[in-house]
């Protein structure tokens, strides 16, 4: 049976949709800078109303010692007075795709249904910058948000970091890099559907073929583009860590039909084992990012219900 016979009926037809305009899905284009100018084009089609309830202000911030600079969105909400909670907001990708404007409409709702002050990141993508150039950007920005939480308007003991699929793989590394370094307090993380793992191993990650949406030969060829012929570290895959102990408090969730499902199931069970308080939610029929290709579907609207109900408890 294929695997795309078990995605949730009413997600089908955006998958679909998709892979209609981009026969063979994104994989299909194999120069990386046309793929990305395929899902730029496809992404800027869509139309997305203004949210007079949000403003925006982009700024550059510094970067690793040596490296250059880091663009940053940062999102208030309008009318706001007073200390707020933070979300620092990594983008996904696969590490090689992505930016910060792709997740604009994401990063603006969240601001707005949060009341949180969201700062989002334009880290370097691999294959032109490998690991460790998009976690070190990734935690530079942190860094600074968290020295500048004040000007920000940001409550530094109300900071959480938020990602989806690189974006949450992203997340942990760099709250994994947080731990080690002594970097910023963060209160919570929430890695969606994370890419933790380079090694390819799971059941989940043989099954997912012929869903055209991040199969199994996007992901081996993503992370042989982000690794640039290193070994991975934890900081790169963080399914290598040893120990997870010390993370802060985190919201994990992933489709049955993800090929990243069962590495992260793991992961949130190796979370809990170490004490980390966790929140599970493995979401029947939905694909990769299914949540934000139909996100008029029921389950999709299930699913970010739930993540912003979470974000909004643990900034309480």
């Amino acid at each position: 049976m294929s695997r795309r016979d078990l995605i949730d009926p009413e997600s089908r037809p955006a998958l679909d949709a998709m892979l209609d305009m981009l026969p063979g899905g994104f994989n299909a284009i194999s120069d990386i800078v046309q793929r990305r100018a395929a899902v730029s084009a496809m992404l800027s089609a869509i139309e997305v109303p203004e949210n007079p309830n949000v403003t925006k202000e982009d700024r550059t911030v510094p970067g690793p010692d040596g490296e250059p600079d880091i663009a940053v969105r940062i999102y208030r909400p309008a009318g706001a007075s007073g200390t707020l909670p933070g979300v620092y907001y990594i983008h996904g990708g696969g590490m090689i795709l992505g930016d910060i404007d792709g997740e604009d409409p994401t990063a603006t709702m969240m601001c707005d249904l949060v009341g949180a002050v969201v700062v989002s990141v334009e880290y370097r993508l691999a294959p032109e910058h490998p690991h460790p150039a998009p976690v070190e950007d990734c935690y530079a920005s942190l860094v600074w948000t968290a020295k500048n939480a004040a000007d920000l308007g940001i409550d530094p003991a109300r900071l959480a970091i938020y990602g989806g699929s690189a974006g949450g793989g992203l997340t942990i590394g760099t709250a994994l890099l947080a731990r080690d370094r002594g970097g910023p307090a963060l209160t919570f993380m929430m890695p969606i559907y994370p890419m933790i793992d380079d090694r390819n191993e799971t059941p989940s990650s043989h099954e997912i073929t012929d869903v055209g949406l991040w199969d199994r030969a996007a992901n081996i060829e993503a992370w042989a583009w982000y690794l640039g012929g290193r070994d991975a570290d934890q900081y790169a895959a963080p399914a290598r860590a040893e120990d997870v102990s010390g993370l802060p408090p985190a919201f994990v969730d992933v489709g049955t039909v993800d090929l990243f499902r069962d590495e992260d199931i793991a992961f949130a069970q190796r979370l809990m084992r170490a004490g980390v308080p966790t929140e599970l939610h493995v979401n029947p029929g939905s694909f990769h990012a299914s949540e934000s290709f139909a996100p008029e579907a029921a389950l999709s609207q299930r699913i970010w219900a739930r993540r912003i109900d979470a974000l909004r408890r643990a900034l309480a």
